[in-house]
């Protein structure tokens, strides 16, 4: 049985995390706020726990999870180096709409998809999300609803989709404009934008001084 918490009161939000924490430490799923739309999220370092996630929106390996952190310091320990376009970007956009790819730190064992050595970074602008990420530490996000669905913009979306597959709902009102996040990819020697969403083609050429395009 899955429980909802309304966050935007205080005594259940303050509930709502406690359980969410709890739920993610024993490998359960989660569903919480973020600043573009509702993710369903595991432990990062859960390998079943991401497994539960993959199977609950009907997604494949092939799609791996991208993993949010509650602050800038954590990026050091997931990955392989931090280069200075990364934290460029990190202090201009963080916390906010942008994901960063870059090379996984070797030594890391968790499998969040086929990933072929990348994790996809982003920390959110959601008091919520950034609460319970500084709780447990980093986790694996995807948007919350069922692959090929339209992505939830409230708990009760994301509910009608995922269902009893989550444990915990964290319920903090409508996302507002459902944006997907800009992706950068920094695993090649120039950056490559592999989406364009909440954080603009211009805005990212400002801070590294550079033109980029979007992929086609």
């Amino acid at each position: 049985m899955s429980t909802v918490y309304d966050c935007t009161l205080p005594d259940s939000r303050e509930s709502g995390l406690a359980a969410a924490a709890n739920a993610v430490r024993a490998g359960g799923l989660v569903v919480l706020p973020t600043d573009t739309v509702y993710g369903i999220g595991a432990d990062a370092f859960d390998a079943n726990a991401v497994g539960a996630l993959l199977a609950a929106k009907g997604r494949g390996r092939d799609m791996p999870v991208p993993v949010l952190v509650g602050s800038w310091s954590t990026v050091d320990g997931l990955v392989m180096s931090v280069p200075q376009q990364a934290r460029a970007l990190i202090e201009a956009f963080w916390p906010g709409g942008l994901s960063l790819v870059l090379p996984q730190a070797p030594s890391l064992s968790w499998d969040l998809g086929d990933t072929r050595g990348t994790v996809n970074l982003r920390m959110p602008l959601h008091p919520v999300a950034l609460d319970l990420l500084r709780e447990v530490g980093p986790m694996a996000v995807s948007s919350a609803n069922r692959t090929g669905h339209p992505p939830a913009a409230n708990a009760a979306e994301a509910r009608d989709q995922l269902g009893d597959s989550v444990q915990v709902y964290l319920d903090a009102g409508p996302s507002g404009e459902p944006v997907a996040s800009t992706i950068v990819d920094l695993t090649q020697s120039a950056p490559r934008v592999l989406r364009e969403g909440a954080v603009s083609l211009a805005e990212l050429s400002e801070v590294l001084g550079v033109e980029l395009e979007a992929d086609r």
